[in-house]
């Protein structure tokens, strides 16, 4: 039998079908499908039926053409394998649709963090504490807390892993081309799992975005980090708890996870707050308390956080909750390069171990359209604030120029969009 630890520090449950991948550039967007709430039973999965072909004859025929160039450059001596898979696949228009509208970056934060940090949600994961192998916490170090609000919030705890052919949504997302490269990558490792018999083609399912089991790996996490806990000579992350949480702590670990150190703290920043600071260069917790920055809750971190290089967050603007930053929050971020997400994984988390919720509140704000998030972009690319891609995706680049923006505008540079900001970027002309 397992022995298990005591509570600690964080945790997450949303069922969201989700992907867990390394850190990625901004031009490669969180791969979160929408979020299934935990207090609700999953709705059941439906029968797969095949889908249609294409409206556009020469949609299939572009297809076509990137795979047969997909197996020049990546087929090599299985290229014969990698064409039997591949056979017969068309594009699947749903991918690219949840792709461009994934929830941590269209959503204000403080919506999305609230939905997935909710006393209902917290209870729920606290009831599943056990489950966390302790030989699991003890190898890699990470808090069990953390691996169950994973675990939650990528699969309902196992109950909404997605049942979409894995290969047939990588291959949609390399043909679309805005990711090309890493979607080449993860989709010729998918195939790599199924010639190699770690898993049968039926069984690869997962969600759109290509992220697999209960804590939902992308195929590369799969083949490098996968860990058999339980001993049965094979990674099952579909079927088997102790795989799953074993992996995802694995990938935690393997991305820095410092041992007996918090995620972050909610902090208070002073009248008169250069927010410009925030989201730029970390600094030890001595920097920001001689500007004023303050934990909301009192206290200070410990001896060893203090020590640690750490940024300002402002994922609402000056008038939602700050968060002091430290580094195991870009380790959640391995999992999803999304402020949003690792905030509320964080909350959850904290919320698990007993700590009380946020002090400041969030503001209601409208959730911004794609087109708002494009022409927004493209608004401030073409008044020379870079933001190093237009794809809708309002990232730290995006943010980065934006508050270049506001400065040179005599605005609050806190670097967040707002519909209003969008409008008159827009319209300016």
């Amino acid at each position: 039998m397992s022995k298990v630890m005591r509570f600690s520090s964080r945790l997450l449950l949303i069922g969201c079908v989700t992907a867990c991948a390394p850190m990625i550039p901004e031009t490669l967007p969180s791969l979160h499908a929408p979020a299934t709430p935990v207090g609700e039973a999953p709705t059941p999965a439906p029968v797969p039926t095949p889908a249609p072909p294409p409206a556009d004859a020469a949609d299939q025929a572009g297809f076509e053409g990137w795979k047969q160039g997909f197996l020049s450059r990546h087929g090599g001596s299985r290229r014969a394998a990698y064409e039997r898979e591949l056979a017969g696949l068309t594009p699947d228009a749903s991918v690219l649709r949840l792709d461009r509208n994934q929830p941590e970056f269209s959503r204000p934060a403080g919506a999305y963090i609230q939905n997935a940090a909710s006393p209902a949600r917290i209870a729920q994961a606290r009831q599943r504490y056990d489950r966390v192998p302790w030989e699991v916490t003890q190898r890699f170090g990470v808090p069990a807390e953390i691996l169950i609000s994973i675990w939650g919030n990528e699969s309902s705890f196992g109950q909404v892993q997605g049942d979409m052919d894995v290969i047939r949504s990588l291959a949609t997302l390399a043909y679309d081309g805005r990711r090309r490269d890493w979607a080449e990558a993860q989709l010729k490792d998918a195939l790599d799992i199924v010639i190699d018999g770690r898993r049968d083609r039926a069984g690869l399912k997962g969600s759109w975005a290509g992220a697999m089991g209960q804590t939902q790996f992308m195929p590369d996490n799969y083949l490098r980090l996968g860990v058999d806990q339980n001993g049965d000579g094979k990674v099952d992350i579909w079927g088997s708890e102790a795989d799953a949480l074993a992996s995802a702590a694995n990938l935690l670990a393997q991305a820095g996870w410092k041992r007996g150190q918090a995620w972050g703290y909610e902090v208070t920043l002073p009248s008169g707050f250069d927010y410009a600071e925030a989201e730029g260069p970390q600094h030890p917790w001595r920097f920001w308390a001689a500007r004023g920055v303050t934990v909301a809750r009192g206290g200070t971190p410990t001896e060893a956080e203090a020590l640690e290089n750490a940024t300002i967050l402002l994922p609402q603007g000056a008038r939602g909750p700050a968060f002091l930053a430290l580094p195991n929050h870009y380790v959640i971020r391995r999992y999803n390069n999304s402020v949003s997400y690792a905030l509320a994984i964080g909350l959850t988390a904290d919320g698990i171990s007993g700590k009380p919720g946020l002090v400041a509140t969030w503001p209601d704000d409208a959730p911004l359209s794609r087109e708002q998030r494009i022409g927004t972009q493209a608004a401030l690319t073409r008044r020379g604030y870079d933001t190093q891609g237009i794809d809708g995706v309002i990232g730290s680049n995006t943010r980065a120029a934006l508050r270049r923006w506001q400065l040179a505008n005599g605005r609050i540079a806190d670097g967040y969009l707002t519909a209003e900001i969008a409008n008159e970027l827009m319209s300016a002309r």
